[in-house]
């Protein structure tokens, strides 16, 4: 017999620091004030993810649920082009645990959804909130090192040697598992016309 089990996380990440979307205490606290996800790795160079809580899902409503809390806990702040912008990055991560009854080897396949905040080019709007900057900075960084992971994983598929850089940021670090390796890859680019300058 067969034994599966469904596992939930959702990580922020803002100015490349991540926050667990659903940590019990985010509508009580400041986004600053929650513990900080960090990444851990262990001697196999296998990473993990501290502070980011799991959260079983015994069905469909339950893991739409928590995607619905976590998305309500998202950074998002007003900006000349957009009443409610998104300032930050987040991967919602299903894991799915199989297990036989009789051994304890577990099978865990993980799928990671993100979404990625939209490039922003700050000196054509204007803007001169230094919060706004900073984030807009933040947020080009991180699609700028995953440009370069994919691009470099791209290299390494035609047989040249090159090295990956998954560790330049948080979110190629978290994704690792997602890009290289044994895993299927799809990216589905949307662009609106409130997203594109900010």
């Amino acid at each position: 017999m067969l034994i599966f089990q469904v596992l939930i996380s959702y990580l922020e990440i803002y100015k490349e620091y991540g926050y667990d979307l659903l940590d019990e205490n985010h509508s009580s606290k400041s986004l600053f004030d929650l513990p900080k996800v960090q990444m851990l790795e262990n001697a196999e160079g296998k990473f993990t993810l501290r502070n980011l809580s799991v959260h079983r899902a015994d069905n469909e409503e339950d893991a739409l649920n928590l995607l619905f809390i976590g998305d309500t806990n998202r950074a998002v702040s007003e900006t000349p082009k957009n009443d409610a912008s998104t300032r930050s990055h987040c991967i919602f991560v299903i894991q799915l645990e199989t297990q036989r009854a009789d051994t304890n080897v577990k099978l865990v396949s993980k799928l990671h959804i993100v979404d990625l905040s939209g490039s922003e080019r700050v000196h054509k709007t204007g803007v001169n909130d230094e919060k706004i900057i900073a984030e807009a900075k933040a947020i080009n960084s991180g699609l700028f090192y995953l440009q370069l992971v994919i691009q470099a994983l791209n290299k390494k598929a035609k047989g040249e040697k090159t090295h990956i850089p998954f560790r330049d940021s948080m979110m190629t670090m978290v994704l690792r598992d997602s890009l290289g390796g044994n895993c299927n890859t799809k990216m589905i680019a949307t662009v609106s016309a409130l997203e594109e300058d900010i």
